[in-house]
């Protein structure tokens, strides 16, 4: 019924499909078009797999022809995920917003600032696995009737081979190095040196590992090209989180504490560079809850109509 043919995808597939084409990004399987026997062609993406359970079907002149859905307990799985994962960013988003915005306003005591900040870690950690456990479980096999499925639950799985998985496991490795340094601030009488090693050192990892994350997912909705890609949603969500990926990274420079004054080398930056960044981590959130599988009723009625595809 299917094989395994692209090196890095392990995708199954009907045997009757032959690869026409395959997108890399180095060595990662990005997309992958093959020809079926009635003169359509299917087209497999990394990130719309994995995050809208879908392969999109062309005909013979290349114009869009439909997809083949996930099959009903994979779309309903994975909607499930975007929707927890998109809210768990949307709340962490808010409270470093929330917790930025009291700060460089100074209507929140130092100790209420922390404890906003350290809460909104939690749910960006949150965010942050869930996405892995969406990328650990994304649809890899396609059956004989045109479904899309996953071969079996995990709550967990090393696949660093696929670039969407690499790029939501360094984004969850990021929210953790944001939780020591929010844990941390809750320490007094630090000196400027121990300030510098606790906190502002694992924000900054947590940064970076916000921006290498950003820049995978760009590579895999682009399909292994940066680029702009204004009509699809999941480029949306990847642009927008990379924009505060950028504002949180120069938040983290500015937060640096000058060992001759004791003091941060850009307070106000800190503060609004913070607040803007996590209010680009809330609006990516709410198009992410956008981007999931179709309805149950509209999966139903384009199986019927790739029912036309003798073999698929």
């Amino acid at each position: 019924m299917a094989d395994e043919t692209e090196p890095g995808a392990r995708l199954v597939h009907p045997g009757h499909w032959v690869v026409q084409r395959v997108e890399r990004s180095g060595w990662f399987t990005t997309g992958v078009t093959w020809d079926r026997q009635d003169g359509t062609t299917a087209l497999w993406s990394s990130r719309a797999a994995r995050r809208r359970a879908r392969v999109e079907l062309r005909d013979a002149d290349g114009r869009s022809a439909g997809y083949v859905e996930g099959e009903p307990a994979t779309a309903r799985r994975l909607a499930r995920l975007n929707v927890l994962a998109a809210g768990a960013f949307v709340l962490g988003g808010s409270l470093f917003s929330l917790g930025a915005l009291l700060a460089g306003t100074g209507t929140g005591s130092v100790q209420t600032v922390d404890v906003v900040y350290l809460v909104g870690g939690v749910f960006f950690s949150l965010g942050g696995y869930l996405s892995v456990l969406q990328a650990s479980n994304s649809p890899t096999q396609i059956d004989g009737g045109g479904m899309l499925s996953s071969p079996g639950w995990r709550w967990w799985r090393a696949d660093p081979k696929h670039l969407g998985w690499l790029s939501a496991a360094v984004l969850f490795v990021g929210t953790l190095f944001f939780a020591v340094s929010l844990v941390a601030a809750f320490a007094e009488g630090l000196t400027p040196r121990q300030s510098n090693g606790w906190i502002w050192l694992p924000d900054m990892l947590g940064c970076v590992c916000f921006l290498v994350s950003g820049h995978l997912a760009l590579l895999e909705v682009c399909q292994g090209h940066l680029g702009v890609r204004a009509r699809d949603v999941g480029w949306w969500v990847v642009a927008v989180n990379q924009v505060g990926s950028v504002l949180f990274f120069l938040a983290g420079l500015a937060a640096f504490v000058r060992p001759a004054t004791s003091e941060e080398l850009d307070a106000g930056l800190v503060n609004w560079g913070t607040f803007t960044g996590a209010l680009c981590f809330v609006l990516g959130g709410v198009i992410q809850a956008f981007e999931k599988p179709a309805a149950t009723d509209e999966r139903a009625d384009q199986r019927a109509d790739q029912r036309g595809d003798p073999q698929a």
